[in-house]
């Protein structure tokens, strides 16, 4: 039987947080990190990477991107991931301290149910040609219908690992909003099962919930060759875990808090899925061995889903364009 467990780059412009502050990391990435021998190296550079505020690289980087990944939970403590698109400029930073989202609302979108104001919101900035990608979480400041401010949490670079380079640019023409959604409990349709299959890229949402009642979300990619994600007979997501920095945002979140929110897109036609459920981490055993290079699973068995053609617009420059 596998062991299994239920179920945050650059240079810093300060110095280090001091050795007697309390952990960068929360408790179940300390435990993973643990597991691997690790905790002491990854304490170090925590306290170097991990930031409250936006650094001038990651100032500059926001505006340059078409798209954002973001991860927020529902009204009923369900995370979801999206993937939203603006003009370049639609994200940048006020101060070190603040990040300006200019984004419509999107009532198609499950995800932008956990956008009102207060609410804590995780995001992933990622530039698919360069493989450049920076994360950050906080908590939204909304006034209006069209934009919002996140108050940052925290603020961290990403190696461009596992990243497919891609160059996208604005579809010709746009789906009718609203226009053939399919959505269910469960049992994935036909349709979603197929983008899973052919995917060699996704992007997952967790959060955890401290003591004061103070919500952490994260969202990050992830990626692999071409149908890395396998999917079960009986329904759950089988999600190869692969070498990266072992900071364990995300499984570090699956440890303390099980529900997840994952989404996929075809960036050829800009379909999109969103589905979320629960998460558990397998550490070890057969199962794993199955999977090449892979260190650890995680199983996924999805709860809700939604799946919107041609929603994503933005889609794949040919490789002649």
């Amino acid at each position: 039987m596998p062991d299994r467990i239920d179920t945050r780059n650059g240079h810093s412009p300060q110095p280090p947080m001091p050795t007697d502050a309390p952990s960068p990391w929360h408790a179940g990435e300390i435990r993973l990190q643990q597991v691997l021998g690790v905790d002491a190296r990854m304490d170090e550079v925590g306290r170097k990477v991990l930031r409250d505020h936006l650094i001038e690289q990651h100032r500059l980087f926001y505006p340059q991107l078409p798209f954002v990944v973001l991860g927020s939970v529902d009204r009923n403590g369900k995370p979801w991931a999206t993937l939203r698109a603006n003009r370049p400029g639609f994200l940048f930073a006020t101060d070190i301290y603040h990040l300006t989202v200019s984004l419509p609302r999107d009532g198609d979108d499950p995800a932008d149910a956990g956008m009102e104001d207060g609410d804590a919101i995780g995001i992933l900035g990622i530039e698919l040609h360069t493989r450049r990608r920076n994360r950050l979480n906080g908590t939204i400041s909304r006034t209006n219908e069209t934009s919002f401010e996140i108050a940052v949490g925290h603020s961290f670079g990403n190696c461009p690992k596992y990243i497919t380079p891609r160059d996208l640019e604005p579809a010709e023409t746009a789906v009718a909003k609203g226009s053939t959604i399919e959505r269910g409990t469960d049992a994935l349709s036909d349709a979603a099962r197929a983008l899973i299959a052919r995917s060699d890229t996704f992007f997952i949402a967790s959060f955890i919930e401290h003591e004061d009642q103070k919500r952490d979300i994260d969202v990050s990619h992830r990626g692999g060759e071409a149908g890395f994600v396998h999917i079960e007979d009986d329904g759950p997501l089988i999600i190869p875990d692969y070498a990266g920095n072992r900071f364990f945002n995300t499984l570090g979140n699956l440890l303390i808090n099980p529900r997840a929110g994952l989404v996929f897109v075809d960036f050829s036609n800009g379909d999109m899925l969103q589905i979320t459920g629960t998460a558990e981490i397998i550490m070890g055993g057969a199962m794993v061995a199955n999977f090449d290079r892979a260190e650890r699973l995680v199983s996924f068995r999805p709860t809700e889903w939604i799946y919107r053609p041609a929603v994503f617009p933005l889609r794949m420059r040919p490789a002649n364009g």
